[in-house]
């Protein structure tokens, strides 16, 4: 997926003035899990590190765009290797 199609992702988790909690971390993994990419939005009143939230998660940080970040599944090093080698 490129960049210019992250715009036309909707938001798929919303946090709100509670901000990032282990429930909203598992939603995200979750959801990854699902579609492999998602897309993150908060309210303007509540602080997020996207760093954070994609550590948290296990995710790569793709793209943040003012109160937006875009996450992927991380990819398992050891599977790749071992296809390669079968």
């Amino acid at each position: 997926m490129s960049r210019e199609s992250f715009q036309d992702l909707k938001p798929t988790v919303w946090v709100g003035k509670r901000g990032i909690t282990n429930v909203m971390i598992d939603e995200i993994r979750r959801q990854l899990k699902d579609r492999k990419i998602v897309k993150v939005r908060w309210l303007r009143n509540t602080e997020v590190d996207p760093e954070e939230v994609a550590a948290s998660a296990g995710a790569v940080l793709l793209e943040v765009r003012g109160r937006t970040l875009v996450l992927a599944e991380r990819r398992s090093r050891s599977a790749g290797r071992d296809s390669r080698n079968v």
